[in-house]
C-alpha cells in the first residue's frame, strides 16, 4: 500500500512537481482563467447554465495537458480537496511570479 500524504505543505509540493511540463501549467493556467470568467458571467449575466462550463474549462485543459504533457494521473484522483485547492494557489503563484511557467522559481514555494 503506498504513503499517503498528510499534510498540504507536503501536497502542494508533490503538486508542483506533478506540474512540472510548461505545456501543462499553460493548460492549467488557461483552464482556471476560463473558470474565473465563467463564474463571473453566469453572476453578471445571470445565467446559471455558464456554471456547466466551469468545471468543463477547469478539468478539461487541465487533464488534457496531464494526459498529453506531462504524462501523468492528475492529483484530482487521489487528493479532489488538496488539489481544487492547489491548482488556484499555482494560477495565483504564476500571477504574482512566485513561480514560473518552466517551473525554475518552484523552490521553497508554499
Amino acid at each position: 500500500m503506498e504513503n499517503r500524504i498528510k499534510s498540504y505543505s507536503e501536497f502542494y509540493s508533490y503538486y508542483l512537481k506533478e506540474h512540472s511540463n510548461t505545456t501543462c501549467r499553460i493548460l492549467h493556467f488557461i483552464g482556471t482563467t476560463l473558470v474565473f470568467v465563467f463564474a463571473i458571467a453566469a453572476i453578471y449575466l445571470s445565467r446559471p447554465i455558464l456554471w456547466w462550463l466551469v468545471p468543463l474549462a477547469g478539468y478539461g485543459f487541465a487533464w488534457f495537458g496531464h494526459y498529453f504533457y506531462e504524462k501523468n494521473k492528475p492529483a484530482t484522483f487521489k487528493y479532489p480537496l488538496w488539489s481544487l485547492v492547489s491548482d488556484f494557489k499555482m494560477y495565483f503563484h504564476l500571477v504574482l511570479g512566485k513561480i514560473s511557467f518552466d517551473n525554475s522559481r518552484d523552490e521553497n514555494v508554499n
